[in-house]
């Protein structure tokens, strides 16, 4: 008997305390230009900074986090969020200020690669990964109600993201290492699979994040400069978006597979792509809000389904690791694109580049998806769908769930014999014979007649 799962709770403490910064990107970035003194590019540059260290600690720790255990790397990521983060919230000084977000990066990314970890060693990945959206789009939502009331400058950013840390910190006594023998029944192997869907995914994801945050690194911009709004009523839109954002990623973990994983990428993608022009292009607070609302209730239904996808690809989660690092790329790039595309071709114009770039992006990922998407065997189907070549298909494809069909050269279950009276054995003889077939004796397998029936 398996021993009992260990709950997602703690995975998704973890997952929400890495994934927050990049959520609130848009004020960090806000807030440094306005009460720091920089251009907007200079503050587009520390946000980049920040994520390009976070995406750094993904690619140390990809492959890495079974051998050190989860519970270690997720505490010292936390105490690097804490440090970094609340160094850059106490002082006005802009070198340290950078400093400290680039050591508060590197934890949001190393809590990040101990939760990618967890979530793809988990029997329901997408299940888990749905939670934490859920659950960092809530607390993001909460903060942006919040922080434009209290004032602060950068400082009250910076520290929210360090206390999130900081209360994040008794979860990780929950945490585990993962174990690929208990989840897989067979010893993971140094090579990584899936090498060339694994590599064109993270390619995918790191140009899809690359154009999505660079319209949301620049989104407050586009609501003050170009709508024409408050602070307070961009904080408000924006509120209102990630609420819809939590709608989306509860109605994705309610889908859960039924329509595979291709058909939400690639139609959702296709969405996003609509709604990036729509909101570049706003000139009231309609367009603004609607463009905004659209496009965060189906970015996190699409980024459940890419966490998913990669996860599936190694149980390990070293491409669950290597996949959102190169999202942590393209996040940390993104408001660098944004700010300079901006600056130089005005906001519609960026926005019909980023809706074209995520039009072109869909396909390949979506590509990836159908190939790794297919309806997998489940228990009792090789019995039912062509016996033994069905488990060699099933073995050499890897399309199979991971324990559900025998491996092929497993030690065969042995026929016990029971002793019968002579009496009765020379009565039933000769109809047992019949019944029983031709002779196997006592190495013959139980499975004979299941692998063997059409």
């Amino acid at each position: 008997m398996s021993p009992r799962p260990h709950a997602a709770w703690p995975l998704v403490a973890v997952f929400t305390a890495g994934y927050l910064a990049a959520y609130l990107l848009p004020t960090v970035v806000g807030r440094l230009s306005a009460h720091l003194g920089l251009t907007t590019a200079q503050a587009g540059l520390v946000g980049s900074a920040l994520l390009l260290s976070s995406a750094s600690a993904g690619f140390s720790l990809a492959g890495r986090v079974e051998r050190f255990g989860s519970r270690g790397p997720a505490r010292l990521g936390l105490v690097l969020a804490v440090t970094g983060y609340g160094c850059a919230a106490l002082t006005t000084s802009v070198p340290l200020v950078v400093l400290g977000a680039a050591v508060g990066g590197f934890g949001s990314g190393t809590a990040t690669a101990v939760a990618a970890s967890g979530i793809a060693a988990r029997s329901d990945p997408h299940r888990t990964s749905s939670l934490g959206l859920l659950s960092v789009s809530a607390t993001a939502g909460a903060l942006y109600l919040t922080i434009p009331h209290l004032g602060g400058g950068h400082r009250l950013p910076f520290a929210a993201i360090a206390l999130v840390a900081l209360l994040v910190w008794p979860a990780t006594s929950r945490l585990t290492p993962p174990d690929p023998v208990a989840t897989t029944g067979t010893p993971a192997t140094g090579r990584l699979p899936h090498r060339r869907s694994g590599l064109l995914l993270a390619g995918g994801m790191l140009v899809w994040s690359m154009a999505q945050n660079a319209l949301w690194g620049v989104s407050s911009r586009i609501g003050v400069d170009q709508v024409g709004l408050s602070e307070v009523t961009v904080g408000a839109v924006f509120a209102a978006a990630l609420g819809a954002g939590l709608l989306g990623v509860v109605g994705a973990g309610a889908l859960g597979a039924r329509l595979g994983r291709a058909v939400p990428i690639g139609l959702g993608t296709v969405v996003i792509a609509g709604s990036i022009v729509l909101s570049a292009s706003a000139r009231g607070l309609g367009s603004f809000a609607t463009g905004e609302v659209l496009w965060n209730t189906v970015y996190p239904v699409v980024l459940s389904y890419l966490i998913g996808l990669a996860a599936s690809l190694d149980v390990r989660g070293r491409w669950a690791v290597l996949a959102g690092s190169a999202s942590s790329v393209g996040v940390a790039c993104g408001p660098v694109l944004g700010s300079v595309l901006s600056e130089g071709a005005g906001f519609p114009a960026m926005g019909m580049v980023l809706g074209a770039v995520t039009l072109l992006v869909a396909a390949p990922m979506t590509a990836v998806a159908l190939q790794a998407g297919g309806r997998p065997l489940v228990p009792g189907s090789v019995r039912r769908r062509g016996g033994a070549p069905a488990a060699l298909l099933a073995a050499t494809t890897g399309g199979g769930l991971p324990g559900a069909v025998p491996k092929l050269g497993a030690p065969e279950q042995a026929v016990t014999e029971i002793a019968v009276p002579a009496l009765r054995r020379r009565r039933l003889g000769r109809s047992a014979f019949r019944t029983a077939g031709p002779a196997g004796g006592p190495g013959q397998s139980n499975a004979y007649a299941s692998t063997s029936d059409r």
